[in-house]
């Protein structure tokens, strides 16, 4: 428990936990480093169908750990450059991409990379006391992590200048309107309502699931002609699983399929 990242799997579901609450789960070289093996062991592990994301008490994540980072600028030996090729990128690209579902249980606040983080999974279940804040510009920073991909095909473009360049704290039911939180549920609900959909998720097509992550992201930086081409190629593959073949046999059958990602 005095690891900074927890990380236990489930019923096929991986749920990595920021353990840091007394920091509010902010990131500093220990944890960043946790959070990515963690994330990569997730996505390449078998046995994982689904990956659950979250945080330790009142907070999800609040980013970068400030005082770590202002020891390193008092020294002068501050790259965010290389710590954000190393350990940022890694884990948002990792969220994105992971050929099986992500589920984020935003408990509490989340801001600059943890907000990004939570925009990087498919779902996002937020606690009614929980908020969203980009707040890399409060701080003279660029933004990181996904976000300025991520972001603008969750809100919009407009919509996104301003949460970059005009930080706030986006409540739930504004991020609910927004479409940056999928379900707005009770604080004292939102790590089981989560879980729930997780164990749902593992328990369905992971294949299908994976592929479908996969055309989507394709399509947001290919033109029509490419994606259809990409859709065909992915068709082809998931059609020809054992899941797949299956699920038709179960349907007709008028039965409740079973799939094994196979």
């Amino acid at each position: 428990m005095n690891s900074p990242v927890l990380y236990t799997v489930d019923d096929g579901v991986a749920t990595i936990t920021l353990n840091r609450p007394d920091t509010m789960n902010s990131l500093d070289t220990a944890t960043k480093v946790a959070l990515r093996e963690h994330v990569l062991d997730a996505a390449a592990a078998t046995g994982v169908r689904a990956v659950l994301l979250t945080g330790s008490g009142r907070a999800f994540c609040v980013g970068q750990d400030l005082n770590e980072h202002a020891e390193s600028l008092a020294e002068d030996d501050a790259d965010l450059g290389a710590t954000v090729q190393d350990h940022y990128s890694p884990v948002a690209f990792t969220l994105a991409t992971m050929s099986k579902p992500v589920i984020a249980a935003v408990n509490g606040v989340a801001a600059g990379a943890g907000a990004a983080f939570a925009f990087a999974c498919d779902v996002r279940i937020m606690a009614d006391t929980a908020g969203y804040n980009l707040a890399f510009a409060a701080i003279g920073l660029s933004c990181d992590s996904g976000s300025s991909w991520t972001l603008p095909r969750l809100v919009g473009w407009a919509r996104a200048r301003e949460l970059l360049l005009m930080p706030r704290t986006v409540k739930a039911d504004e991020a609910l309107a927004l479409g940056l939180a999928t379900e707005v549920v009770p604080a004292d609900t939102v790590l089981a309502r989560a879980g729930e959909l997780a164990r749902q998720l593992a328990a369905g097509p992971t294949l299908a699931y994976g592929a479908i992550r996969q055309a989507l992201a394709f399509s947001a930086a290919n033109g029509l002609a490419e994606s259809l081409a990409n859709e065909g190629d992915l068709m082809r593959f998931t059609g020809s699983t054992e899941d797949h073949r299956a699920a038709v046999t179960a349907f007709l059958g008028k039965q409740t399929p079973e799939f094994h990602a196979r």
